[in-house]
Order: C-alpha cells, then structure tokens, then sequence
C-alpha cells in the first residue's frame, strides 16, 4: 500500500483491512497465534496430570509461571523498540515457540515443563505481541482515521484462532494423545509467522518535541522514519493502566475456573447447555469487537475501556445471583463485551500512553493479559475459600469496580476532555 493517507468510512473497515496486505497477513497470522494457544492450554492441566504424574493443586501452580510474563515483555519490548523492523523479532519469537511446544512434550519430569514456560514459551508469547506493534507503525506511515476499528478488526483473526484451538485440541488430544498436540500447537505458532515472510514494517518513530530538541538541531532530525527517537516519555501512565487492567481481566480466571463447577454441581445444567454458556463469551467476542472499534473511534478509547469495566462489575454481579443458565448466559454476555474492549482496544490505549515505544507498551499488555491469569488464580483460590461458590465471583466485581474508577483518574488526569 502507498504511503499516503486513506480514510475509512463507516462500513468500510473490513474492505480497508483486507484490501491491505500487511493488515490481511496480520490477521491471518493472529489466527494462527491464537490456534496455537488455545489447542496447548486447556490440554495443559490434563498433560501435567496424565502424563508427568503432577498432583491436583502443582498443576494449578503451573500457571504462576505467567508472573514472569511482563518480564519478558519489557524485554522484548525494549528490543523491538530498537530495531528497524520488528517484524524479524516477530519470526524468531516463531520459531522459538515451536521449539518450546516441542521441549513441553519431550518433558519427563514436571519441573522440566515449568522452567519450559517460564523461560522459553514465555519468551515467545512476549514477541507475538509485535504483529500489534507492525500495524499501528504502518498506521502511523498511512493514516486512515480509523485506528481503533482497524486494530479490532485485526484483532479478530486472533478470536476467531482462539475459538478454534480448543476444538482442535481435543481432536487431535483424543486421537494421537496430548504430547503430540502440543507439538501441533508448536507448529501452529511457527506457521504464525510464515504470512509475514518477505514483509517488512519500517518502525516509526515520534516526532521529537520541540523542548526536547537539541540545541544545535532546533528542529529536531528527521520524520517518522528517519530521525533518533524522542526521548522516552514516563512509563509510569502506561504500567498504571496495565496494573489496572489486570484487576479486570484476571476474574476471567475466576469465570473459567469455578463457572463450570457453578453449572454442574449446582445447577445441574446438562453437558450441552454447560458448553452453550461458556462458549456464549467467544461468540459475543466475535460480535463486540467490532462495535468496540467503532465506538472507540466516535467517543474515546479511554472513555469506551472505563464503560466496559463498569460491564464487567454488572456481568460478575450476575453471577452470583444467578439462579438459572438463562441469567448466566446474560451475564457472559456483558463480561465479553468487557473483554471485547479490553482486548481489541485496550491495545490502542497502551499505545497511546507510550508513544515513544510502540513495541514495548504492546508486548507489555500482552504480557500484563498473561499475568492476570496468574493472579486470578491466587484471587480466586483465596476468594472461593471465603464465599464459595457462587460467591466468588464478588470478588472479580470488586476487583472490576476497583479498575474502573482508577482507569477514569487516569484518563482525567491524562488531560483528555474527549476520552475521560
């Protein structure tokens, strides 16, 4: 696509993502990330367990492991954020995964997949991110208007991924058993990187301010793509819209974790009914982002993620008074279009606070998404030990509650009238 600028009209997102190559070949390169994903984890219990011979409560502390992540995400964001193109840290993270999946089905001994996780998937999973960091710099190269609704739309490949894997998983799990899917799940993240062979995304950098220019260079040395990088502004919007973040998703734990027990010992729902409730998120993704990505453009990004938290006090709330699938399916509804917002526009706003490193505010909200479900693991167990079940899902509500008033501080304090 020409470096000039395009504007998208209402309606026009799709066309414009895939008239695009790079946006089409992200999109299809999301899917692939997120098959990969979602045919390893929910396998992953089940292999600990069936295979490594670990108890019960040693594989729930498996996914502590993903208190590494915003580690690895600084990292990797930091590196990116030097590099010409990002995308070549993209396809050895790719390849790095692959060899990762492999090493988790070769383990014999527990431990042997817990350091697996923490250090070499983890490192991988830190550099998918960058597909999110490739497309806001072409958005930056060629603007359209529409950012937001770009991103969303993007990022549907990746639901869409991560709606299948599951599928896939227990397939591939039931008929060649779980070492092999989780080499399947190796190869799906490598194949991730092949539609972005032969693509390369010139990083594009902030224009520096006139304050920070150099006395002998008034005005600065260089536009987007040529000039040195304008001093690094402050992380600390950025980290405090991820901690904040992380307080919303992690109930996501939560749901995953004790919704099914809810149906199934209390409410009796029959295996298919279960199946409809908890897909109900997936689906309404898929509907949600989209909206998201319109209305972030008409009202404010900031201003849309606060709403949307708000969403996911109500959806909680609905659990725990729910006495029938009916008001559940209700309540998952709201909690997907919370996740709707936080995970396709939730991008743009991290973005936005870190200007001065694209790469790094995208890995680290990928990395702050991973490390949520650490700490929903924590707050659940803890939380369920106190109210029970439904009880526990209070705590997700607070925690929601919690998000959404910081999140308007921070906008307010931002100083963005149109996106408080």
């Amino acid at each position: 696509m020409p470096d000039q600028a395009v504007t998208a009209r209402p309606g026009s997102t799709v066309r414009l993502v895939l008239g695009s190559d790079l946006y089409r070949r992200a999109a299809v390169s999301l899917f692939l990330g997120g098959l990969g994903i979602s045919i390893a984890m929910p396998q992953l219990s089940l292999f600990l367990v069936e295979e490594l011979g670990a108890s019960l409560p040693v594989a729930g502390l498996f996914f502590l492991t993903n208190l590494a992540a915003p580690v690895f995400g600084f990292l990797v964001g930091s590196w990116s954020d030097r590099l010409t193109d990002r995308l070549l840290l993209f396809r050895v993270g790719a390849v790095v995964g692959l060899v990762g999946w492999v090493l988790m089905a070769l383990s014999t001994q527990v431990w042997m997949a817990f350091a697996v996780n923490l250090v070499v998937i983890g490192f991988a999973g830190a550099t998918s991110s960058l597909i999110f960091a490739a497309v806001r710099d072409r958005l930056t190269h060629v603007p359209t208007g529409a950012d937001n609704r770009v991103m969303s739309t993007v990022r549907l490949g990746f639901s869409l991924g991560f709606m299948t894997g599951p599928i896939v998983g227990s397939v591939v799990g039931g008929t060649a058993g779980l070492r092999v899917t989780l080499v399947v799940a190796g190869v799906c993240t490598l194949l991730q990187a092949a539609p972005m062979i032969g693509r390369r995304v010139e990083r594009a950098v902030p224009e520096p301010t006139a304050s920070a220019a150099a006395p002998n260079s008034p005005t600065g040395s260089g536009g987007p793509t040529g000039a040195s990088p304008a001093p690094r502004a402050s992380l600390v919007p950025l980290l405090t819209f991820l901690g904040l973040g992380v307080l919303a998703m992690c109930g996501d734990t939560i749901k995953f974790a004790y919704l099914p027990l809810y149906l199934e010992l209390q409410l009796g729902t029959p295996d298919w009914l279960r199946g409809v409730v908890i897909s109900t998120q997936s689906v309404g993704m898929l509907i949600f982002i989209p909206i998201a990505g319109v209305l972030a453009d008409r009202f404010g990004a900031h201003r849309l993620v606060v709403g949307s938290v708000l969403l996911g006090v109500l959806a909680n709330l609905g659990f725990v008074i729910a006495g029938s699938e009916l008001v559940l399916i209700g309540a998952t509804l709201l909690n997907s279009a919370m996740w709707a917002t936080l995970g396709g526009i939730g991008i743009t706003v991290a973005q936005d606070l870190h200007p001065s490193g694209i790469g790094l505010a995208s890995s680290l909200y990928f990395s702050a998404i991973r490390f949520s479900a650490a700490i929903g693991g924590i707050a659940g167990g803890l939380g369920v030990g106190w109210f029970g079940v439904p009880g526990v899902f209070v705590v997700p509500a607070a925690l929601c509650l919690l998000s959404a008033g910081g999140l308007f501080v921070l906008a307010v304090r931002r100083g963005r009238p149109a996106s408080v």
